[in-house]
């Protein structure tokens, strides 16, 4: 198969600081696309994979699935998009295509196993798939995404999946008007489930450990912001209809399935490392559930980027230039950031 070396932002080893290297791009098959890449936002998937905290990255690797770019050119089958639109991908580039999830809209569930953007077995050149820390990707058209008209396309990059990500369980459980909403942490999933469930007409209180965020809680939108590591604050919380929980590190689940009301359901999307303890009479009292969520499928990352749109919610971003990505890593290991570093790409060298 026809290849382009490509300019891009990676690694070779879980140590190693990120640094320019060059990658091996695929020619346009029938139905691709390419695209040039304008932003990509860094979320903490990428650092995880970085540093192999999950186990299983080989590299070298480059990370990066908030993709936000103009199309400079098509295959001959693409209908969907034309040469210089701005489009966009998020962590799914491919997937079986015909099991009972793909047919569903569920590629992310993807009973043969989806093809993440990075760090996923390449099934056109062999090796692993690499993402958007680089100039330009080359993907199948049915895995990319139609950017409507934002008017910070930078700041539009993290919906690629912090947006999606808080966007499906919301929307799975029903939140709306009357609904009662809480959200543990404000960082980038956090900040981004503030907005979305507010626009949804939910009650959103927030739950965070840091007291200089409880201002800001109220900023973003939540109706109210109670202070984590304060017991007679937390005492205050009762009859959630559901809980979302975006914490990434290992924490207590425990008090927060308390605070849910009969019937409801405290929703892991945050990915500690290590296992977190669930004690049986707080789910078996009041018929209580401890469920998770992961990204969503394609058809409904196009609604959400439409919902955003109509809604005007973006991230809040700190724009960086790429030699800062390893500076960013490090400020992310250490919570320095509000909420969501996206780099322009076209500081790449």
């Amino acid at each position: 198969m026809e290849t382009t070396i490509v300019k891009a932002y990676g690694t070779d080893a879980a140590e190693a600081p990120m640094q320019n290297i060059d990658i091996k791009r695929r020619g346009l098959l029938a139905n691709d696309v390419e695209i040039d890449i304008l932003y990509c936002g860094i979320c903490h998937s990428d650092l995880h994979a970085v540093h192999n905290d999950w186990g299983g990255t080989t590299y070298p690797i480059v990370p990066g699935h908030e993709i936000v770019g103009k199309i400079t050119k098509i295959g001959s089958e693409v209908t969907k998009f034309k040469v210089g639109d701005i489009a966009a991908i998020g962590c799914i580039v491919d997937s079986c295509g015909h099991c009972h999830q793909c047919n569903e809209g569920e590629e992310q569930f993807c009973e043969e196993g989806w093809t993440v953007v990075f760090n996923s077995p390449d099934k056109h050149l062999g090796g692993m798939t690499y993402g958007g820390f680089s100039e330009r990707i080359v993907a199948d058209a049915n895995y990319v995404l139609k950017m409507p008209d934002f008017d910070d396309l930078a700041a539009a990059a993290p919906l690629l999946c912090a947006g999606i990500t808080v966007y499906s369980p919301l929307k799975h459980w029903k939140v709306g008007p009357g609904k009662k909403v809480g959200i543990i942490g404000i960082g980038g999933l956090g900040h981004m489930a503030i907005k979305i469930a507010k626009a949804m007409g939910a009650e959103v209180t927030v739950f965070t450990t840091s007291e200089a965020k409880v201002a800001d809680a109220k900023r973003l939108g939540a109706d109210f912001a109670i202070l984590s590591k304060d017991p007679a604050q937390m005492k205050t919380a009762r009859g959630f209809d559901m809980i979302l929980d975006t914490v990434s590190a290992k924490h207590d689940v425990n008090t927060y399935l308390q605070a849910l009301n009969v019937d409801g359901s405290l929703v892991l999307v945050g990915l500690p490392n290590e296992p977190l303890e669930v004690g049986a009479f707080n789910v078996v009292n009041g018929r209580k559930s401890f469920s998770g969520s992961n990204i969503g499928g394609i058809a409904e990352t196009q609604e959400m980027l439409e919902f955003c749109a109509k809604h005007q919610i973006t991230a809040d971003i700190e724009l960086i230039s790429v030699p800062e990505v390893n500076e960013a890593f490090t400020r992310l290991e250490n919570g320095d950031v509000k909420y969501r570093f996206v780099i322009d790409l076209k500081t790449l060298n």
